[in-house]
Formats: C-alpha cells, structure tokens, sequence
C-alpha cells in the first residue's frame, strides 16, 4: 500500500475505531467520563499519525516536473475500465498537506467544546479528512466522483447535529446545492468515457473535443465547481452552512472544501475544455469580479462574526477564479505566458493562504463564542482588555484577512493583481478593490470586538485563551507568517505544474478533435 492510500485510509478507519472505542464496556455514553477521553486522545492520535506520514510528500517530491508522483494504480471495476488511480502533482500535493495539517487542529478545537456524541464528532472529522485527500489525490474520473460525494456525508452529519438552531435548514441547502451541480458533472465524466474507454482524468486531458462539446463540458463542470467554491450567484448556502456549523466544521468547510472548487477547474475544466474555457473566459471573469467587489459591500453590513467571515471569504475565493481565467485576456493583449503563469501561481497561493486565514478566523470566533455563547459583533467590545493574549492573534489573523504584506493573504493577492495589470487596468483596478473592501469590514470587525467600547457585563470576566486553545493559534499563526514571508518553496514546489498547465490551456483541441 502506497502513502497515499495510507492517507486515504488510515484516517477512515481511525474515525471507525473511534466510533467502538467511545462506547464504554458498560454502555455508557461516549460524552461520558473515560470515554470521552478515549474517543478525543484516539483522534488526535490518528490525525497526527496522518499528519506526520503525510510529510514524505513534500521531502520526497520532485519539484522539477510536472508528471504524477507516488502514483498508485490498479483496476477496481474491470467491465468499466475504472481503476484506483493516485497520484499528486504541485497542485494536489500542497492541498493535501494542508487537509493533514488543520485536522489535528479542528480536533484540538473541539478538545472541551464538544460534550455530547464526541465519538460520532470526531469519527466524522477523520472519515472526512480521508474522503477529502481522496479528492486530491484520485487520478480515475469515478474515483474521484465517488469521493467528492462522500464527503458530502459526514459534512452533512456535522452541521446537522452539532449545529445552530437552523441546523438542519443549513445542512439541507448545502447538500441540495452540492450535490445537484455534482450531477452534470458525473454526466460530463461518463460522456468522455465513452469517447475515450477510460475514466483517466489524464486521458481526458488529451482527449480532442470539439467547440460544442466544450462548452457543454465546461458548464457541466461550472455546474459541480462554481458552487463549491463558491461563485456568485450560487454562493447563497455558504453564510448558511457557516454560521450553522460547529467551530471545526466552519474550519474545514473554509479552508478545505472551498478549495475543491478551485482544484476542481484546474484540474479539469482548465486542461480537459481550453478552448471553451477561453470562449467562456469573460463570463467567469465577471462572476469573480462581481464576488470580489459586490461581496465585499456585502460583507462590511454583516453583525453576526461568523457571517461576515463567510462573506469575506466568497470575495478571496473570487480572486482565486480570477486568477486562473485571467489568462485568456492576458495571452489577447500581451501574449505573455508568464502573466498567465503568475496569475494561476498566485491563485493557487491564494487558496492555501485563505486555507490558513479563513480557518485562523473561524476558530478565534469559536474561543469566543465558548467563552459568550454569542456570534453577534454588537455583544461584544473591549475584548483586549481581558484577552490580550487571544487579541494578539486576532489582529494578526485579521490583518492577513486584509492582506498585510508579511502575511499569507498579502502574497497570492499582489500576483493576482499583477496578473491582472498585464490583462488591462480596469481588470486590476476591480481586483485591487478587495485590499480596500478587505482593509475595510476586516477591520471594523476588529474594531467593534477587539478594541471597542464594553458593550456587554460579561466581557469583563472573559478569560484569555488557555495552552491548548494558545498552541491552535500559534500552529496556524506560523502558517500564515512563514507562507507570507518566504512563500518560495511552496511556489517552487507548484511552478513545473503550473508550467505545464499553460501549455495545456494554450494549445486548442479543436483541430485535433476534425
């Protein structure tokens, strides 16, 4: 058995164990006393056994090319030419250690918080964190459709149990939005089996289309895509799901499966349909443009922290969008590969740092929301005073949120817009709105809770972030510095990748496909 599969796995069968262990010999509930303990002490102990066997990936990896590496093949369904098929390159790769490195995070996170069916909570966080590195990793078209709709479940189960009030309101709309766009998407992939005999996304990618075929391809994948990530207007289940979810099931919704949506085109609406992504280039380019700037407003009437997080971040996973189909306007006005080329390393930068931002901030929301029982900006004020510890951290991750230079969400961002000043002015003017929309509701967040005036007795008896609740933040606060002050190996490690996807988007199929 290959790594992967060890990742794929081991985490799924640690969420199984997990589940018999947190039931006592004596039938007691698995919130209860020593079960609890086992149930939390067993997850945390697989999740970092995934975390540490996941690091090979990132020392082991070849960086000078953009072939599939730690490949994994063998046949699976033999009367459909379906295999199991894995395999990383530098787009997955990075995706899949930052899946191993916020799971021992959101475990940690729900360490005290979660009291009721703990085992069945964090079961459900390991079987997720395996079918997600499935996702990334999976080479066979079926294989990676089967495990982008298995996730749904146990993502389904979180909300829907360990939720809000209008849990099961949320958890309904995200299934329904996720999985109906999924279906055209599992239509594309059958229609380009029986024009090729095989499910191999790499086959797919050399697979000659014609134009129609494209765009309905294309749109296929739009469908199953754009909702995950999400663009508007199909973004509406996401603030939903949010403010419902748990803290860890916010953590990973952010800073994981958003992602998918963004993995999602360059894997394959970007190589498998150039020519219709080119055509439809204008369109996408808008609908993420429209996310940076009109979200933004949105986001700065937000009152409920949770929300405006959300909101904030449809409007970074805008320029991600941006930054991938910012390539065709560019090539039309300089012919300049190198501009495409910054313009989707800086996407794929700017999804791992949301990843690190997004996820930092959610779980500063859920230390308060532990402490108040309240997500409600207006309940809070003067935090710093009694949490100054706690504030620290919230500045900084704010002030990434923002795109400090220094930080994470500074480095994709500035590419993105410099991407966007070879494509034209106005396309880097509405793009470089985001620093200022961003700088805006960022900060008026930080404002009211952190350094505002006392609006609530209860805030004068908070009590500042405990070792474990200190050691979360200090993991994801080195993230989002060292990716902010020394993003070259993670560029480098991307960059053949990133190389050979300008190829493949530069070269038509049509006249391969007469």
């Amino acid at each position: 058995m290959g790594i992967l599969s060890i990742l794929i796995w081991l985490p799924i069968l640690g969420g199984l164990l997990v589940l018999a262990v947190g039931r006592t010999s004596a039938g007691r509930p698995s919130g209860s006393g020593a079960g609890l303990r086992a149930d939390r002490l067993l997850a945390l102990v697989v999740s970092l056994l995934c975390l540490v066997l996941s690091l090979p990936l990132w020392t082991d990896f070849n960086a000078a090319t953009a072939d599939m590496q730690f490949v994994e093949r063998m046949p699976w369904i033999r009367a459909f030419n379906v295999e199991y098929f894995l395999g990383v390159d530098g787009f997955s790769m990075p995706l899949i250690l930052l899946t191993a490195f916020l799971t021992p995070i959101v475990v940690l996170a729900g360490w005290d918080s979660v009291r009721s069916r703990t085992a069945e909570y964090f079961a459900a966080f390991l079987i997720l964190e395996g079918l997600m590195i499935g996702v990334f990793a999976a080479l066979d078209a079926l294989l990676f459709y089967v495990f982008w709709e298995a996730m749904l479940i146990p993502m389904f189960i979180i909300i829907g149990v360990w939720g809000g009030e209008r849990r099961i309101y949320a958890t309904v709309k995200f299934f329904l939005y996720t999985f109906l766009g999924s279906v055209f998407m599992l239509i594309a992939l059958i229609y380009m089996y029986l024009k090729s005999g095989s499910y191999s996304i790499l086959a797919f990618q050399q697979l000659p289309l014609g134009q129609t075929e494209q765009i309905l391809i294309f749109l296929a994948f739009f469908a199953a895509f754009a909702v995950k990530v999400p663009m508007w207007p199909v973004h509406t289940w996401l603030p939903d799901a949010h403010v419902e979810a748990p803290t860890g099931g916010s953590v990973i919704l952010a800073a994981i499966l958003l992602k998918m949506g963004g993995y999602g085109f360059i894997r394959f609406s970007l190589p498998i349909t150039p020519d219709a992504s080119g055509q439809l280039a204008g369109l996408m380019i808008a609908l993420s443009l429209v996310a940076v700037v009109y979200i933004g407003f949105v986001a700065l009437v937000q009152q409920d922290m949770k929300k405006l997080i959300a909101y904030s971040s449809i409007a970074h996973m805008g320029f991600v969008t941006l930054g991938f189909f910012i390539a065709w306007p560019i090539i039309e006005r300089t012919g300049d590969t190198s501009g495409v080329a910054m313009g989707l390393s800086g996407g794929m930068l700017q999804m791992i740092s949301h990843g690190f931002v997004s996820g930092a901030l959610f779980l500063c929301v859920g230390v308060l929301y532990d402490r108040m029982h309240s997500r409600k900006i207006a309940d809070y004020g003067g935090v710093v005073n009694t949490m100054p510890r706690f504030a620290a951290f919230m500045v900084l991750f704010a002030l990434a949120n923002a795109g400090l230079p220094g930080t994470s969400g500074f480095v994709g961002e500035f590419m993105v817009i410099l991407a966007s000043f070879k494509a034209g002015f106005w396309y880097a003017f509405l793009a470089s709105m985001t620093l200022i929309l961003g700088a805006a509701y960022t900060l008026w967040l930080v404002k009211r809770v952190v350094f505002g005036a006392v609006a609530n007795t209860g805030v004068a008896s908070l009590v500042d972030i405990s070792a474990r609740e200190m050691l979360i933040l200090l993991l994801v606060a080195v993230g989002v510095l060292w990716l902010g002050l020394w993003p070259a190996p993670l560029a480098d490690v991307m960059s053949a990748s990133v190389e050979h996807l300008v190829t493949q988007i530069t070269q038509s199929k049509l006249q391969a496909a007469l």
